[in-house]
């Protein structure tokens, strides 16, 4: 292949969500909007979790964490996008734009992870909550988070280096507005295979795997519930389940829809789409999913409410 089809790519343009110039403003304030109830939303959730002792379970050890990488999450893509809408020229540097990739991924995987752990520690406290004690004990809680960032970073390790292996086109513009997989492999002027297939394997697992965990986990909690015979223990049971269910439908959905098929068969613009929901949206829904139908939350609140009244 002429080399001189090839260039050192020193920084890319990002499309951003729309070319159109009177959306920007608008778009710009309501993501600006988004961007601050999810930070304020997990950090508060963060907070109000380690100063509510009787908040300190594996439930809301794992919630945490849980917000912990929501709020990561949102950092490493939003602000930028933020900076485009207002600026001239949407410019990613190409180191800035491998550092975006690499923290994106290691989110995206671990958050994909820890919702498949909080599924199975909902599953030991519904189906074998004499054992839940013994089982879900703080040395399991650290190793479980710690596997799910564990796993993050060697998929992120793996992804990152192998683009960085690419060689890009004189064509620099990202279809998209962050730096993620397929829009960049769209530019290389090297084989993606190898890409390719690594996207569709490693997502197969990070987002299967999660996803077939949490449904074999909840056959069994679904099953165990409908043999409570109190109403009130059913409702408490279903309550819990349900918004785990609603943030893992979100994710998992528009993961999947994005990566768990090749380039040439997606769209980028539908994938800007759905890249939003695990990027942007997911991430200022889960403290809301977590805390507005969450009786012990509330209580927590409350309960800071009223001391900072009395001080």
């Amino acid at each position: 292949m002429d080399s001189g089809n090839h260039t050192t790519v020193t920084e890319f343009f990002l499309a951003g969500l729309t070319g159109r110039p009177e959306l920007q403003l608008p778009l710009f304030l309501l993501f600006l909007g988004i961007y601050v109830v999810t930070v304020v939303g997990n950090l508060g959730m963060i907070t109000l979790i380690g100063f509510s002792s009787h908040l300190h379970t594996p439930m809301y050890y794992f919630l945490s964490s849980l917000s912990f990488i929501d709020f990561c999450q949102s950092n490493t893509v939003t602000p930028k996008m933020l900076v485009n809408f207002v600026a001239e020229k949407n410019i990613i540097s190409y180191p800035e734009c491998m550092t975006q990739l690499y923290f994106f991924i290691i989110f995206a995987i671990a958050e994909s992870h820890m919702l498949a752990v909080m599924a199975y520690d909902r599953y030991v406290a519904i189906c074998k909550p004499l054992l839940y004690n013994v089982i879900i004990t703080p040395q399991i809680c650290f190793w479980l988070s710690a596997g799910v960032y564990i796993l993050g970073i060697i998929g992120s390790t793996i992804h990152t280096g192998f683009m960085m292996r690419l060689l890009f086109c004189k064509v620099d513009v990202v279809n998209h507005y962050f730096c993620d997989l397929f829009p960049l492999l769209e530019l290389s002027c090297s084989s993606i295979y190898i890409n390719e297939l690594l996207v569709l394997v490693l997502s197969a697992f990070n987002i299967l795997f999660p996803a077939l965990t949490i449904l074999a986990s909840y056959i069994f909690i679904l099953s165990s519930i409908l043999r409570i015979r109190s109403t009130e223990g059913r409702s408490k049971a279903f309550s819990t389940c349900s918004s785990h269910l609603s943030a893992v439908s979100i994710f998992s959905g528009s993961a999947a829809f994005m990566y768990l098929q090749p380039s040439s068969v997606s769209s980028m613009d539908q994938g800007k789409v759905s890249s939003m929901f695990y990027t942007i949206i997911v991430p200022m829904l889960n403290p809301m999913i977590y805390s507005l139908r969450n009786k012990d939350v509330k209580l927590a609140l409350k309960k800071i409410l009223d001391c900072n009244k009395h001080s």
